[in-house]
């Protein structure tokens, strides 16, 4: 193995694909012409005893007998211009530059304009944000107790953006607004390794701009990618993983950071787990047959393991690996101390039903967003499936992007809780799928001999103009949609009259004005920053979540006595999730308190209300 990453020109292949060293000084024997590309091949033969006037004499290997035809010449062997197992990838020339460049400026145009309005703050942004302020102010992984919810290397991520700007949480006006910019960023540097990818996997730019295109302006894409997840984070790093997998050359380097960049995605969302299959039969196929594929096949999990490990160990140095007594009970959780490996347990077997159901996310959320890229990416999966099976050898590049998009979707729809913000991953892998697949079917549809002449012209035009109809189609909702009244406008995420979020800072500007900042709070999780960090500072405002299970909120300072509230900042999808959270009944004297209370301050727009409650 060599840690050089300039590769050295390959060997010739044989029919049978193995690798013959190249003959390049091979001597003109009696009767044998040759093979080294000076030949008649260039359209000049000797005939009659003259030697070629191509300025290659004879005595250099050329045949040419007084009187005598040159013999036959055999047929040169030339190896594949393209070979995913063999790292033998066409280079990006002058064309895959400027799309390249193209898809960059693209992604940064659609998911940057509007972003700081559209869409509303989620509840997730803010328990992200929170996070990443309890490491910044206090040197904690959250600002109550740890339970191992998630891994914390995504909301780490986001204190290390934080830390050095000049006004740290609110360098960009709060918060969240914040760490939204850098899933801007995060995006843009997505865009370059999945067209890299995309270009890699098929030897096509054309399937790396279409990939790239339907990654930036997809609806579903633009409103989940925007927003302050650790999916996004997540992302980055698998898409990182992949590409070290994809040099030219595999070297030391490149899959010790390839594992590396593979276990910071899964300690930054544990879900990636389900790409792993992919990447790991990737790799074999990268190295097999090679001197050092023992090495190297051990590095790449190593690596991988070591962000893992580094996990692991935190959690038992705080004696929070195991729960109290080895118990497993999920109907008795432990009360002691939170456990890591019971929380993988629980989260294992939690169940939310199907998604295929009419009240599912597919039918409310998903489809809603963007029909064509869900029903496209599953048909293209599909399809790469199919054609990698049938030729693991010659299509290895669709076979990976079949088996991705497949192992998250399986993910998907076994059966789970999923929110709806768990799709985000999807989105590249059915891009990928979807950008493959168009150009393999241009490929295959324009090579008659009728159609020659206008081959490489149609390859563009016609995804140009498939692009062009999803644009301006209201039915796609990519760049205009048909409002609730019948109307055909802009889309909401590039409407400038659309400020989601300056309903929130409305909200924030009347308890700032009017609530006492000693004030006992329930709200939602994404106005915590808010609260905490700007002075005044209200200190006793907490989440429903918070106030309905954390031991020192909901039996010190409130004690589950409806009384003991003051103020309640209610959004219509808060209330969805405090009915749903109860079912246990830990929120009814949350409840009661809204029960008894008076209504201060409200605003509608669309489908979202919110509101200030004062408890009498």
């Amino acid at each position: 193995m060599s840690d050089n990453p300039t590769p050295s020109r390959p060997a010739a292949v044989d029919a049978e694909g193995r690798n013959t060293p190249a003959d390049k000084n091979t001597a003109a024997g009696k009767g044998t012409a040759p093979d080294n590309g000076t030949t008649a091949e260039n359209g000049t033969t000797a005939e009659n005893g003259i030697a070629p006037d191509n300025g290659t004499a004879a005595g250099n290997g050329t045949a040419a007998g007084k009187g005598t035809e040159a013999p036959a010449r055999r047929p040169r062997r030339r190896r594949p211009r393209f070979s995913v197992e063999r790292g033998w990838f066409p280079p990006l020339g002058t064309k895959g530059k400027i799309a390249l460049v193209v898809s960059l400026l693209t992604g940064l145009l659609t998911h940057g304009y509007h972003l700081f309005r559209y869409p509303l703050y989620l509840t997730d942004e803010g328990i992200y944000m929170q996070r990443a302020w309890s490491l910044v102010r206090e040197t904690s992984l959250s600002p109550y107790t740890y339970d191992y919810d998630h891994a914390p290397l995504g909301w780490i991520t986001l204190a290390g953006w934080v830390y050095p700007l000049p006004k740290q949480f609110e360098t960009f006006g709060n918060a969240i607004n914040t760490g939204r910019f850098l899933m801007l960023l995060v995006h843009v540097a997505s865009v370059y390794l999945l067209f890299e990818i995309a270009r890699r996997l098929s030897g096509s730019v054309l399937a790396a701009t279409v990939t790239s295109f339907l990654f930036n302006v997809s609806p579903i894409a633009v409103y989940f990618q925007r927003q302050v997840l650790l999916d996004n984070l997540m992302i980055l790093w698998l898409l990182l993983s992949l590409f070290m997998l994809l040099r030219r050359e595999i070297t030391i380097r490149s899959v010790f950071g390839g594992g590396l960049a593979l276990g910071i995605a899964l300690i930054t969302k544990e879900n990636a787990i389900f790409f792993v299959p992919s990447f790991m039969y990737l790799l074999y196929r990268r190295v097999k047959g090679s001197a050092s594929s023992r090495f190297t096949s051990t590095l790449w999990p190593f690596a991988a393991a070591t962000p893992i490990g580094a996990y692991v160990t935190y959690a038992l140095l705080k004696n929070e690996l195991l729960p109290s007594g080895f118990d497993f009970d999920l109907n008795n959780p432990p009360a002691d101390h939170v456990s890591l490996l019971y929380t993988l347990w629980w989260q294992l077997n939690r169940n939310q039903g199907t998604l295929f159901s009419h009240t599912g996310l597919l039918q409310t959320s998903w489809l809603v967003r963007d029909k064509f890229l869900l029903i496209a990416g599953v048909c293209a999966m599909v399809m790469c499936l199919w054609i990698g099976t049938r030729d693991r050898r010659r299509n290895l590049g669709f076979l990976i992007a079949g088996t991705l998009a497949f192992g998250y979707a399986f993910y998907l729809v076994r059966g789970s809780v999923v929110l709806d913000f768990y799709v985000t991953p999807l989105i590249p892998m059915f891009a990928l799928n979807i950008g493959m697949i168009t150009d393999r079917l241009l490929k295959g549809s324009f090579a008659n001999r009728f159609m020659r002449g206008a081959h490489s012209m149609t390859r563009v035009a016609v995804p140009s103009f498939v692009a062009i109809l999803l644009l301006v189609s209201p039915a796609s909702g990519y760049l205009v949609h048909t409002n609730t009244e019948g109307r055909t406008q802009i889309a909401d995420q590039y409407q400038s009259k659309i400020n989601l979020t300056g309903m929130q800072h409305a909200q924030i500007a009347w308890v700032r004005k009017h609530v006492p900042p000693n004030s006992r709070i329930i709200m939602d999780d994404d106005l915590w920053g808010e609260l905490h960090d700007v002075r005044p500072f209200y200190p006793y405002a907490h989440s429903h979540w918070n106030a309905s299970s954390d031991p020192d909120v909901r039996d010190k300072l409130f004690r589950k006595r409806w009384q003991n509230v003051d103020y309640i900042i209610m959004s219509n999808k808060m209330r969805k999730s405090m009915m749903t959270n109860n079912s246990d009944g830990r929120e009814n004297w949350i409840l009661q308190a809204l029960r008894n209370s008076t209504r201060v301050w409200s605003d509608t727009q669309g489908n979202i209300k919110l509101e200030i409650y004062r408890v009498q």
